[in-house]
């Protein structure tokens, strides 16, 4: 039988592109051009083989342990002899057509999972803003200042930090169905706490778990996706995904605003956030079945045992050892050394943590014009957010329009992306962004100027937010193919640690710089970071060179030798 698939490897085929990250000797060896040609570089996260990717983020890598520390068989027996060829046991996928792989699900059911997938993870997004709009009311029901108030959405963005260093590794050790069910669920338990809390403490202390919860489809509905679609599908239904992430906290301002100044109450924004997420939840439950390969190797090894009585039949991810210390080192200790040696990371993720902390922002600056200069309610001043929406779906349909140009210009290129291909709509992004910003400054200070010039600067705001941040984020990971997963993480920590901080001081920076300055130093901020996706689009290649991490100028797979 065929176990060969063109894109999915044999584990001979891709342990000899990619070697273990405990290696040292890589940096001294080249890939044979016989192994590149077999390379689809575009397959990020697949350059890892399917049956061991998990060993960059959950698996040991140490040896089985000296026959000296082995358990007994029992009964006097002694240890019967190793399998004389254990690869001839392993399981496979059975050819490119096998219909237990996900990319030949039917694409009806692959479309459907997406929407389930997408509405899931805006409704975790929905429910770290909709707090912003019960501000007011929990400040004066609890007798605490405003800032303290604005705790509720920084706790729940800090919990976005610490929730990927949970989730993605489970999700590559027991698969993705479960550890999205848990996180769903768990975020409709605490968002339910938080909404019959009876003091501050609760709720502040159930937001955080809310949003370590709600971190689970934000981590792990990419991998899904990458489970279910090759790159060239991938592309598009990557902008739906970052479409969902960010309209969510744009649109729950308004929807919570409606709900808070009604006879709800503030509570409800809490229960509607629950009731979101446990649809989420039911639909994902029932819906969803497991689309990591290596688990669905296990599941296909398990059923040949029963099947043929040959215990000795297993999936690879059967082989995989947990070891906790260095699951800490996979997933913490190297993002954060990364995040400090390699410049090109460090100086994308504090851009992208500067836009995705005046994203929240927004949260606190919006009603300070709306509500405070315009006069308007709760509900009607939170209906401006809908220009950033409208900006973000802008952008989204930017993106998806240059799918096509940046698919002729990879096949020109056999296949091989250049990072800094990423970088032309996240320079464009930064300018819209910056004139999005000055925009609103200048002309929501005062109510002589007719709101909706404010409310139209959102629409320039929303798409630079959105073009930044996917195409820098592209960037980063075609920069680090290898440690794609450190870098997520790296960049996941970063983002949501400076964005957590951004709720607590900008209303207050609204009302004591005045909108028209406040606009002008964000604005400004903006403009200094301009060349940022500017240089690295011009020295790319230069710095990447440089690097000893980071892929070649010409795109390479090569593991670099890197231990913490």
């Amino acid at each position: 039988m065929d176990h060969t698939r063109g894109d999915i490897p044999t584990f001979q085929e891709e342990h000899r592109k990619c070697p273990s990250l405990d290696e040292t000797d890589t940096d001294s060896e080249d890939l044979s051009d016989e192994t590149a040609n077999h390379v689809n570089s575009l397959e990020l996260e697949r350059i890892n083989t399917y049956r061991l990717q998990q060993k960059t983020t959950v698996g040991s890598t140490r040896g089985p342990l000296p026959r000296e520390q082995w358990l007994p068989m029992g009964a006097g027996k002694e240890y019967p002899p190793v399998l004389p060829d254990p690869e001839q046991y392993v399981v496979e996928f059975d050819g490119p057509d096998d219909p237990l792989h996900p990319y030949n699900w039917p694409m009806l059911r692959r479309a459907f999972l997406v929407c389930i997938l997408c509405y899931s993870t805006f409704a975790g997004s929905f429910a770290s803003a909709v707090f912003s709009a019960a501000i007011g009311s929990v400040s004066e029901q609890f007798n605490i200042g405003t800032e303290a108030a604005s705790l509720g959405v920084t706790l729940y963005v800090l919990g976005f930090a610490a929730g990927p260093t949970i989730w993605a590794p489970a999700s590559e050790l027991i698969g993705r169905r479960w550890p999205l069910s848990v996180g769903l669920f768990g975020c409709g338990v605490f968002s339910i706490a938080c909404a019959t809390a009876k003091d501050v403490q609760t709720i502040m202390i159930s937001r955080f778990f809310a949003g370590l919860f709600a971190a689970s489809p934000i981590s792990i509905v990419p991998a899904v996706f990458a489970d279910l679609f090759n790159n060239a599908q991938r592309g598009i239904i990557m902008s739906i995904f970052c479409m969902a992430v960010f309209i969510g906290p744009f649109a729950a301002p308004f929807v919570g605003g409606f709900i808070a100044m009604s006879s709800l109450g503030w509570r409800w924004t809490m229960y509607i956030s629950a009731i979101m997420v446990f649809l989420g939840f039911i639909l994902v439950l029932i819906f969803l079945d497991e689309s990591y390969p290596p688990v669905i190797l296990v599941r296909k090894a398990s059923e040949l045992r029963r099947q043929t009585h040959n215990w000795g039949i297993h999936a690879k991810q059967d082989e995989v050892e947990v070891d906790f210390k260095e699951l800490i080192r996979n997933n913490f200790t190297r993002p954060i050394t990364m995040l400090f040696t390699e410049p090109i990371l460090l100086l994308i993720s504090l851009y992208i943590a500067f836009i995705y902390g005046l994203m929240y922002a927004l949260l606190g600056a919006y009603p300070v014009v709306f509500q405070g200069v315009y006069g308007m309610n709760m509900g009607v001043g939170g209906l401006a957010f809908v220009g950033l929406i409208l900006g973000e779906l802008l952008g989204g349909c930017y993106v998806l329009f240059l799918q096509g140009a940046y698919k002729r210009k990879l096949a020109a290129n056999g296949d091989k992306p250049i990072p800094e291909w990423r970088l032309s709509p996240a320079i464009l992004g930064a300018v819209l962004f910056t004139g999005g910003m000055f925009w609103f400054g200048w002309t929501g200070y005062t109510s002589s100027i007719h709101w909706m010039a404010p409310m139209a600067s959102g629409v320039l705001t929303g798409a630079g937010i959105f073009l930044i941040f996917l195409q820098c984020f592209n960037y980063i990971v075609d920069c680090y193919p290898t440690l794609a997963a450190s870098t997520i993480a790296a960049n996941t920590i970063l983002r949501s640690a400076v964005g957590c901080a951004f709720p607590l001081f900008s209303r207050q920076m609204m009302q004591n710089l005045g909108v028209q300055w406040a606009g002008t130093m964000l604005g400004c901020i903006a403009a200094v970071m301009i060349p940022i996706p500017v240089v690295f689009k011009l020295y790319g290649p230069w710095l990447r060179a440089r690097s000893r991490l980071a892929c070649s100028p010409v795109y390479d797979v090569e593991k670099k030798a890197y231990d913490v």
